[in-house]
């Protein structure tokens, strides 16, 4: 079976008579024009976007394919996450934070309660707990993809 738009958000969709199947689309996928997965029902299918898939990315929640009994939607599963606090009195230091994490080509999301998040890694992790007035943290979570603050995501590392 081939998947080629977002028809929706499954919260549109009545769900009451199909079946909803979900197929996982990592945070360094989402933004793939063509994939080839499984979902968790093991039907094997193909995805192939258009070039809005590059702004836009396959997100939590996103109808890839529908019919008579059938719902495909996205998961984005939870990833490792650097959470990042600014201590009180450090606001400013929010300049010094965004500007590392895009010196590195790194993702950035806004988190609750003035935190920001980006994907870990180690030297990042490092780097970022360095930084006076700051707090970084090593995290699982879900990203919320209408919570990023850079214009794209990609797996782009020095």
């Amino acid at each position: 079976m081939l998947c080629e738009k977002v028809i929706g958000k499954l919260h549109d969709f009545d769900m009451s008579k199909k079946s909803v199947e979900y197929v996982d689309i990592e945070w360094h996928e989402a933004f793939k024009k063509i994939h080839k997965k499984t979902t968790d029902h093991g039907t094997e299918i193909g995805i192939r976007m258009d070039d809005s898939v590059l702004t836009t990315g396959l997100v939590q929640g996103d109808v890839i394919y529908e019919d008579e009994t059938t719902l495909i939607v996205v998961n984005t599963p939870p990833c490792e996450i650097i959470r990042i606090f600014l201590l009180p009195g450090h606001e400013k230091m929010a300049a010094k934070v965004c500007y590392e994490i895009g010196n590195r080509h790194a993702p950035l999301f806004w988190g609750a309660e003035n935190t920001f998040i980006t994907i870990y890694n180690e030297p990042m992790l490092v780097m970022l707990q360095k930084i006076h007035g700051v707090k970084a943290e090593k995290e699982t979570a879900k990203l919320d993809f209408d919570q990023r603050i850079s214009a794209s995501i990609h797996n782009h590392h020095h």
